[in-house]
């Protein structure tokens, strides 16, 4: 994975390390800046309420009163918590133009944001992201549920 120019992330391991603590498509995700495949992510109807952390290093990304419906395969959220939660970074893999979604802790890939897509949100943008990405650490009054 490229670093991002002119940010240091606060949370740096070897390569080696990253392979032990992350399982092997959790690494592809994070490390290597795969996707995985839409429509199959533990995330993407879940609608417990708590706050989405990154599983690389636990630094808090998405609120779930953020998250919603986009029908595009992936969890989507229409803003990331406040403070710098994440790092946005231009993506041109693929013959296109994308931004892609890192968080500002350690550097891992969470997805893309979209932007001007027309959806029914505060900020017309859907950050999409992978679910394998992402832990979700309910509120203490809240069991998983899915619709």
């Amino acid at each position: 994975m490229e670093p991002v120019t002119g940010v240091t992330p606060k949370v740096v391991k070897s390569d080696a390390q990253w392979r032990e603590q992350l399982a092997p498509e959790e690494y592809a995700v994070l490390r290597q800046a795969a996707t995985e495949r839409p429509y199959t992510g533990e995330y993407e109807h879940t609608t417990t309420t708590g706050v989405y952390e990154c599983r690389g290093c636990g630094a808090e990304l998405f609120r779930s009163d953020t998250k919603f419906e986009s029908h595009c395969g992936w969890p989507s959220f229409y803003t990331p918590l406040a403070g710098g939660s994440v790092l946005l970074k231009e993506d041109r893999s693929l013959g296109m133009k994308r931004v892609e979604v890192l968080c500002a802790s350690c550097h891992s890939h969470l997805g893309h944001v979209f932007e001007g897509e027309g959806y029914d949100t505060p900020t017309d943008q859907r950050y999409c992201i992978n679910s394998v990405s992402l832990h979700l650490a309910p509120d203490d009054d809240q069991a998983t549920s899915s619709t």
